[in-house]
């Protein structure tokens, strides 16, 4: 018999707050964090915007001075995002949860980019690689913040980092629902994290045409606009606690919302374009409904979009709507907070779950913002520029990575199901 799985604790650091109740207050209001950056300018890369961390100060997450020192901002982030979801949940290994039930799911897209370029750098200047950190290796693995939340917060359970590039921590809730779906463990920190908006980001992901070259922070974030020119990328991370509802039930937690359901597919076509035929995305969505227990005649639906702003998602992405929902994709909410918070990469995912969660939470779609010249082949609604009021009960967050990953995770508000 499957369990239920539940939401208990949430934890953001991006660059519209970070807290979940400033990043909620923030994408509400249609508040943008995304801002120039003069290193870019003056490097004369192709990418002038970014969204950056602002006032963060690691010791007010549970971090000392050594520690940080040691690690790429990617885990300083999501050690961060975990700090705060654990404490909101109230879980405590060995106290309220036995450490082998408890799990990790915390993933980047890429790892420690910072590190791999100061490093490599140093080669390039002496071959002998004599001046390579000896901690090289353990700062710079993708895998490493769910080792270090793992070893911080004692979960003995499973530890796993999924690298799917913009679809990373969205597979990571999926499989760390199924995990308590079957039994594996009671809890699982779950969620994703990415410091990629430097230098060698910038070039790489300018060089590649898929950046904006908006020098314009304000109106630079353009999904489903007709004048978007690419994305903009921006760091952070979020984690979700996921739990059993039983185990949750029994320790008085508060409960957020349901985890219903999740969509997994591969577009199987192209290394960074998506399938333009929506087919594959399609049935990601439409195993998350499926799961879910959709009824068209009874649910309120938000979504939250992958809407990067690049030309060949959004229309991608709108047409796997109307072939997923068929007549109904015109009433469904949608909105794209990478608007406002730009594109995290492996966190975007769990940053956009947890908008999901908390739209779902208040009954309020955030709004896409900047969509004041909307596309007419992007014609559903994207919730332009100003938040709406809706009795949502059902929300989906999807996410479609570079390599065709395709994710799809499905959350009911409470009461609903």
């Amino acid at each position: 018999m499957h369990k239920r799985v539940v939401v208990t604790g949430l934890g953001v650091i991006s660059c519209v707050g970070n807290d979940v109740q400033t990043f909620w207050s923030s994408l509400r209001n249609g508040v943008c964090g995304i801002s120039f950056i003069e290193e870019f300018a003056e490097l004369g890369l192709p990418a002038k915007v970014a969204g950056k961390i602002r006032d963060f100060n690691p010791e007010d997450y549970g971090m000392d001075k050594a520690f940080v020192r040691k690690q790429d901002p990617f885990t300083v982030f999501a050690m961060a995002s975990a700090y705060q979801a654990m404490k909101d949940s109230g879980l405590v290994s060995g106290e309220n949860i036995e450490p082998s039930r408890l799990s990790t799911y915390v993933s980047s897209g890429i790892g420690g980019f910072q590190t791999i370029q100061r490093e490599v750098s140093k080669m390039a200047e002496d071959p002998t690689g004599q001046w390579i950190s000896p901690l090289f290796v353990p700062t710079m693995i993708a895998d490493m913040a769910a080792g270090q939340i793992a070893i911080k917060y004692g979960a003995q359970g499973s530890c796993i980092g999924i690298v799917t590039a913009c679809a990373t921590s969205t597979h990571s809730i999926g499989e760390a629902y199924r995990n308590i779906l079957h039994g594996y463990s009671d809890a699982v920190i779950a969620g994703g994290t990415d410091h990629c908006a430097i230098a060698i980001g910038a070039a790489a992901f300018g060089n590649a045409r898929t950046l904006t070259r908006s020098e314009d922070p304000g109106h630079a974030s353009l999904p489903f606009n007709a004048d978007r020119g690419g994305f903009v990328m921006a760091d952070g991370s979020a984690v979700l606690i996921l739990e059993e509802y039983e185990h949750a039930k029994a320790r008085g937690a508060h409960i957020y919302a349901e985890v219903v359901g999740y969509g997994s597919t591969c577009d199987a076509y192209h290394a960074t374009a998506p399938r333009p035929d929506g087919s594959t995305q399609a049935r990601c969505i439409k195993e998350a409904l499926s799961e879910a227990g959709y009824d068209p005649a009874k649910d309120c639906v938000y979504i939250n979009a992958h809407g990067t702003g690049t030309p060949l998602n959004d229309v991608a992405e709108t047409t796997a709507y109307k072939l997923a929902f068929g007549e109904d994709a015109y009433k469904i909410h949608i909105s794209s907070t990478k608007s406002m918070h730009g594109h995290m990469f492996g966190a975007t995912g769990a940053a956009e779950a947890v908008a999901t969660v908390m739209a779902l939470n208040d009954g309020v779609v955030p709004p896409t913002i900047n969509l004041d010249n909307p596309d007419p082949e992007c014609d559903l609604d994207y919730t332009p520029n100003v938040a709406v009021e809706a009795p949502l009960t059902l929300g989906l967050s999807d996410s479609f990575g570079f390599g065709g990953h395709n994710a799809c995770i499905a959350f009911r508000k409470c009461g609903t199901r």
